[in-house]
């Protein structure tokens, strides 16, 4: 079988992030950059008798914060690229009575990475009008996962009393979200993560990865009348640099306050970093591969970084949950796309590989802290 090259020669421009934070960059401390040569390689295996094999994967979203350039797509079949509900680009790849047990499809871009490093005034913002409110409902609607019922009301309630500044709001809530929950990482004997990521499992067993930390911060939020939408990438740990693994993902939450814009946090990350645990053999290698920059022991200064800043070690995937994908899917909403999502005879498959292989082409510059 000939195998067909794809490229785009020129960088994507993507509209992400639609609504940019005007927030002011500290001046005496300049954000971070870092360049990457990425590979994102699928495998998606096809079960004999197969009629039609449908595949959905994440491509890298540009923004204000992302240069992508030299993005090439390698695969056996056609590929053609569109938007979904959550105005992600994709590629899709479309199969009909396939002949081979298995589907490949390699991409790989460069990466120029800026960290987002934000000074949060309080004092610039003001609460929602109901023309912002009805502007922004989509950020205000809980989905599958990220559920808003009288527990979840109850608890935001607690948590932010009568604050009504959204920023000083969402504070409350971060602060709450990484003091009384734990990455289930520190102590895997224990803990562990839903397969879904979910405000209520978040909730009761008062652990999780990110997506469960940043479901629970969503359902908070939006209790509370704050926007709140979740961004899914993949880390570039130093730790992992020219490995092909698989990788995984991490997610983080931008919150909107008026005037100022969209305001990043990583409630997980600050957990990991920001509270006291014991380091041993049976959470070491996970601690380590869950975080951006890499594990250094107890930092309180994290918890005040990851509300509002973002460090630069980071590839963009997608926004949103329960996408609807172009074109459509025949199963259902999708969670969430940090990979790839497969039909095969119109149901969801989780039959498939990604590796990821990134190689950092430049080290971090200028003096931003973390």
């Amino acid at each position: 079988m000939v195998r067909r090259i794809f490229s785009v020669g020129v960088m994507f421009s993507f509209l992400i992030f639609p609504l940019a934070a005007k927030v002011h960059a500290q001046k005496s401390d300049a954000p971070k950059q870092a360049s990457f040569h990425v590979k994102n390689a699928f495998v998606v295996k096809v079960p004999q008798g197969a009629h039609t094999v449908r595949i959905w994967f994440a491509v890298p979203q540009e923004d204000a914060y992302s240069v992508i350039t030299n993005f090439n797509v390698t695969s056996d079949h056609p590929v053609r690229y569109d938007w979904d509900s959550w105005n992600n680009k994709e590629g899709y790849v479309e199969v009909h009575n396939p002949t081979t047990a298995a589907i490949n499809i390699t991409e790989e871009f460069d990466l120029r990475r800026t960290e987002m490093r934000n000074k949060i005034d309080p004092s610039a913002t003001r609460p929602l009008t109901d023309a912002e409110r009805a502007a922004l409902s989509r950020y205000l609607q809980p989905s599958t996962y990220v559920i808003v019922n009288d527990q979840v009301k109850a608890t935001a309630a607690q948590i932010v009393g009568g604050e009504t500044n959204p920023i000083l709001a969402a504070r409350k809530l971060y602060d709450w979200t990484v003091e009384n929950i734990d990455y289930w990482v520190k102590d895997p004997d224990h803990l562990k993560a839903s397969a879904v990521g979910s405000t209520e499992y978040c909730l009761g067993k008062k652990t999780g990865n990110c997506t469960d930390f940043h479901s629970l911060f969503a359902s908070l939020a939006i209790s509370s009348g704050i926007p709140a939408r979740m961004i899914y990438a993949s880390l570039l740990k130093p730790t992992l640099n020219g490995m092909a693994v698989d990788g995984s993902y991490h997610c983080w939450i931008e919150f909107y306050a008026p005037r100022v814009g969209w305001i990043p946090l990583d409630a997980s990350l600050a957990n990991i970093y920001g509270k006291r645990f014991t380091l041993n053999d049976k959470n070491k290698n996970l601690v380590e591969l869950t975080t951006a920059t890499g594990y250094h022991g107890y930092d309180p200064s994290k918890i005040n970084y990851y509300f509002g800043n973002i460090d630069e070690r980071r590839v963009v995937w997608s926004m949103g949950r329960d996408l609807m994908m172009q074109p459509a899917q025949d199963d259902g909403p999708v969670n969430s796309l940090p990979k790839a999502y497969v039909e095969i005879d119109g149901k969801s498959s989780t039959d498939f590989s990604r590796t990821f292989t990134y190689k950092e082409l430049s080290a971090s510059t200028s003096s931003g802290a973390e």
